[in-house]
């Protein structure tokens, strides 16, 4: 095995960390946008706050990994793990300014499921980012993050055929179905980063 330079600055680690903690705050902001009493315009305010704020984050990787002589792991893997991160937040937006947009009020009970998944995700990868400075203890984050994403496969399947099944206006199906298709993409986006995560991982054991 060649002999590998680790450096002893903890900015990405730290970097990673940080844009892990908003996709938590982005969960939140979309957990309160489906709430019924929300002020669905402040939270989407707050949320392309947190999102600008995320972006700069994923800005400021970069730009640590271009005037790096040393990185942690490959840079590609860098690069394709704050991109990971990013997208994750930006689909989370996606999914509050749908809701904004469409001036959707009620959700079935799929949607409140899909996003308690989303919060779960954004926890568990929240606690597995600093964890990339040991590259122990992170099979159990992409098992758990792949449990997650099957039970949010199985739950869109579930809330399709509940918005076909008549007892919605077509109106409301159509905007339901961009909701929950986007909620779906951002479960999925979550488990690109757990791939990307087991695949840093195994290079580096």
């Amino acid at each position: 095995m060649a002999l590998r330079l680790r450096p002893t600055d903890t900015t990405f680690y730290d970097l990673f960390t940080t844009s892990a903690e908003y996709l938590v705050t982005g969960a939140a902001l979309l957990a309160e946008m489906i709430s019924e009493d929300a002020d669905r315009d402040e939270v989407a305010k707050r949320m392309r706050e947190a999102e600008h704020i995320c972006d700069e984050n994923t800005h400021a990787i970069v730009r640590r990994v271009n005037s790096s002589f040393v990185t942690p792991f490959d840079r590609e893997d860098i690069y394709a793990l704050a991109s990971g991160l990013d997208d994750v937040m930006d689909d989370m937006d996606e999914v509050v300014d749908l809701i904004l947009l469409y001036e959707v009020v009620n959700f079935p009970s799929e949607v409140v499921k899909a996003v308690e998944i989303i919060q779960r995700c954004a926890e568990i990868t929240a606690e597995a980012m600093p964890k990339l400075r040991t590259m122990r203890e992170l099979d159990e984050y992409w098992i758990e993050i792949n449990r997650l994403e099957n039970r949010g496969d199985k739950s869109y399947r579930r809330t399709l055929a509940k918005l076909f099944s008549g007892d919605f206006k077509a109106i409301e199906v159509l905007k339901l179905k961009d909701i929950v298709t986007s909620l779906e993409g951002a479960i999925d986006a979550f488990e690109k980063v757990a791939n990307i995560v087991e695949q840093i991982a195994v290079k580096e054991s």
